[in-house]
């Protein structure tokens, strides 16, 4: 902390506050953003060689892979990151829509485009299931009233006392909270595609859809409300315009900085060391990094109440990931931006990925090819993928170095039989990741890749707090906090910042943006 040499108040003094931030995920970056325009000067720290976290990118062969998050929605979170400190998006990256928000595909042959215009999306209820276009509507209007209140009055809002969460069970009882998201659609579908179709969205955050608290169906709304977007030039983009803005802003950004330890004093935060040696004092610290690391492994001083190891191993993890990046010399127009494809089971898959921590012989997988909506990410006549394919985590034991390969191999087969036919012919480059990589890369507990699951009881209140319990001045965003994965999640994560964190006596101010460099 350092002294201001400002004209205070008498009797008072004026200082300038200095915040570390943990971790260059969108959470961190976004963090980073929000505390300089609340006038504190900051420094993040990411453990990686680039910013971004999930949302890195891999250069590969001529090739760009968005390693992580692509589908964009709540655009408006970002657009006010610039408008905070006078600066306009627009002028960092491009959003586009993508139409449709994704296809689903069934074993069966038939397929569902999932869309924002109601009119397309009844049209489609009707020819698979005529019965169930009024369960529909009605899905809908429940789906916008968890809306509402799930993400618009709680989205950004701590939940630091049980009183917090106390004061909403009321209206979480009334909108059915205590159903899962597959229950709540089963309630409004008799044909089972469908249920499939309004249930499988908790998987993009983290969770199984028969476990995870239905108002996780206000994605379903989210996604009607504001649209599915890509960036240009890949999810990367946006991570480049938030460094970018980051720089206009003199924030101090340090790469290869992996955190061991933050250190404290009396209780309260006094800085971070870097696995280095190198230390960084801070008037508060706020992680972007995965709470169970946080609470076990950078405060080995802290004597914890309430998040000790236990608690931590209590905690139900998220599944984790499968990703396989390759690329053709030839292209498939006919393909969606987002394909979801479904494999024959899904109650049970689910159940062997969440449950019991086996790697099953099927699976289910997203696809993204982003060439259709943007042909800068590879040569022209060619295409750049990723597929994601749910797996268990860590904990189930599985021995990725013997297994990665033949699983990558089994995922290329499928999708030749299925989507890409002659895709083994035209294959130029290929890769993958696995549990180990949201481990070793990412810090994430037991390779977990959303953090905790999304079910009630580590929801809210019983999730890892924004402000911790355990020592003074320590905050938290991203994934593994109040509100969740995702996105929106992440990023709603860092405007509670603003609600529980002190704004500084003394404000590190902001250049406009016509006084900025370049």
């Amino acid at each position: 902390m350092t002294t201001s040499s400002s004209i205070a108040p008498q009797g008072a003094s004026t200082v300038r506050l200095d915040a570390v931030v943990i971790g260059a995920g969108l959470g961190g970056l976004a963090a980073a953003v929000r505390l300089r325009a609340m006038g504190y000067g900051v420094t993040l720290l990411e453990a990686g060689d680039q910013p971004g976290g999930r949302a890195r990118v891999f250069q590969r062969d001529g090739y760009r892979f968005d390693a992580g998050p692509t589908v964009v929605t709540a655009p408006y979170l970002f657009d006010e990151l610039f408008e905070l400190v006078g600066r306009d998006r627009r002028d960092y990256y491009e959003l586009v829509p993508v139409d449709p928000f994704y296809r689903v595909l069934f074993p069966d042959g038939e397929q569902f485009d999932y869309v924002g215009d109601e009119d397309r999306i009844v049209a489609q209820i009707e020819r698979l299931s005529p019965g169930d276009v009024e369960g529909y509507r009605r899905m809908v209007a429940h789906a916008e009233r968890i809306f509402e209140v799930g993400y618009q009055q709680l989205a950004d809002k701590p939940f630091s006392r049980l009183s917090d969460m106390l004061r909403v069970v009321p209206d979480m009882l009334r909108l059915e909270s205590y159903r899962s998201v597959y229950g709540l659609a089963s309630k409004y579908f008799r044909d089972e595609r469908l249920r499939q179709v309004f249930s499988f969205q908790p998987l993009l955050v983290g969770g199984n859809p028969f476990d995870t608290t239905s108002i996780y169906m206000l994605i379903h709304w989210l996604e009607r409300k504001w649209g599915v977007h890509y960036a240009l030039g890949g999810t990367t983009s946006i991570v480049a315009g938030l460094m970018r803005l980051l720089d206009e802003l003199s924030v101090e950004v340090h790469l290869n900085a992996p955190v061991e330890e933050i250190e404290t004093r009396d209780g309260v935060v006094r800085g971070v060391r870097t696995e280095d040696g190198r230390r960084f004092p801070a008037d508060i610290v706020v992680s972007n990094a995965d709470p169970s690391m946080v609470y076990t492994q950078m405060l080995p001083s802290v004597r914890r109440r309430v998040r000790t190891d236990r608690h931590v191993a209590r905690m139900k993890q998220s599944m984790s990931l499968f990703v396989a990046y390759f690329a053709t010399d030839r292209t498939w127009p006919e393909l969606a931006h987002h394909s979801i494809v479904l494999g024959p089971r899904y109650k049970g898959l689910l159940a062997d990925i969440f449950d019991r921590k086996h790697l099953a012989d099927d699976f289910s997988l997203y696809l993204h090819a982003p060439t259709r909506t943007d042909p800068s990410v590879a040569p022209p006549g060619h295409e750049s993928f990723y597929v994601l394919s749910p797996v268990p985590n860590l904990a189930g034991g599985q021995d990725w170095s013997a297994l990665a390969e033949g699983y990558l191999d089994r995922i290329l087969d499928h999708l030749e039989g299925r989507l890409l036919p002659g895709l083994r012919d035209h294959l130029t480059t290929k890769f993958s990741v696995d549990p180990r990589y949201f481990r070793d890369d990412l810090r994430s507990h037991s390779g977990a890749a959303f953090g905790p699951q999304p079910i009630l009881r580590q929801s809210a209140w019983f999730r890892y707090h924004n402000v911790s319990e355990e020592v003074g001045g320590l905050y938290f965003v991203g994934a593994g906090t109040h509100p969740g994965a995702g996105m929106p999640g992440t990023l709603c994560s860092a405007k509670v910042l603003e609600r529980v964190v002190d704004v500084p006596s003394v404000r590190v101010p902001v250049a406009p943006p016509h006084q900025q460099a370049g």
